[in-house]
């Protein structure tokens, strides 16, 4: 019968283990019983030299079992962060595929009638899907790329919809390479189009305000709805993102949406 390094690796541990238990069981039984003794004390009248070796046998021991234990610790929490890490990276894969099958609805049906918007918009969607991939995939990415990532989808869906929308990205940054973690805002921002734009017929607005200062980044964005479609509840989208924060910014956040009136409001803050 064969065995693999680690069988062998667990039959030395549990070897070692027995014999260290047996040990001093042995030593305790001998004199017990056969010395007579009604209490003994460990290594009582043993010579020095034998003492020693018991004693450093067991410190040996002790040591090695607090290194396996930090090894064992260090395992898991680099477990934890992997799975997390997995997870992220999973849930900023999810960040708004369903937006891209719309756009690609709204091609089939303008690429027949308006060539050179159709253009346009095959190169805009070209853009934000080469961010999503290559871009989403990172941990971190500079403020600054996804400032530019949220105005390419602004130009988007200025191209897509067929009415005067009224559209503020306000930006106050005093670090454009301060790092965020990708794909953070877009949801946001998508779900104002989405329950906002898309379903008012005329005068609908969207404000955004993005301040990037001294370590803190705040997003805020207000959109207005039409009462009647306000019954819809919080998508994949928002519990993608509430998810995401909870991973890469623990206690260090602030998440809050409010309704008032007509008004979706949308408040995001980062503590880095």
């Amino acid at each position: 019968m064969t065995f693999n390094f680690t069988e062998k690796k667990w039959l030395a541990i549990k070897l070692i283990i027995v014999l260290s238990v047996l040990l001093p069981v042995s030593i305790v039984t001998y004199q017990i019983v056969f010395s007579g003794k009604d209490s003994v004390i460990l290594l009582e009248d043993y010579p020095t030299p034998v003492s020693f070796i018991i004693l450093i046998y067991y410190l040996i021991l002790l040591i090695l079992g607090i290194l396996w234990l930090l090894i064992q610790l260090k395992s898991i929490i680099n477990l934890k962060n992997e799975k997390k890490k997995n997870e992220l990276l999973h849930l900023q894969n999810q960040v708004n595929p369903h937006f891209f099958f719309n756009m690609l609805n709204n091609l089939y049906g303008v690429v027949g009638k308006d060539t050179i918007k159709a253009k346009n918009l095959i190169l805009k969607l070209s853009d934000l899907m080469r961010y999503s991939i290559y871009r989403g995939a990172k941990n971190e990415v500079r403020i600054k790329e996804e400032i530019s990532y949220l105005q390419s989808f602004i130009e988007l869906n200025k191209i897509r919809y067929h009415k005067e929308i009224d559209i503020r990205f306000e930006i106050e940054v005093d670090n454009e390479d301060e790092k965020i973690m990708p794909l953070i805002f877009i949801a946001l921002m998508e779900n104002a189009f989405k329950h906002g734009v898309e379903n008012l017929r005329e005068k609908s607005f969207v404000y955004c305000h993005l301040r990037a200062l001294k370590g803190e980044i705040i997003f805020e964005i207000s959109n207005n709805f039409d009462k009647q479609g306000s019954n819809e509840k919080p998508g994949i989208g928002i519990k993608n993102l509430k998810r995401r924060l909870e991973i890469a910014y623990p206690n260090k956040h602030i998440f809050k949406i409010t309704q008032k009136e007509t008004v979706f409001t949308a408040f995001l803050k980062i503590r880095k």
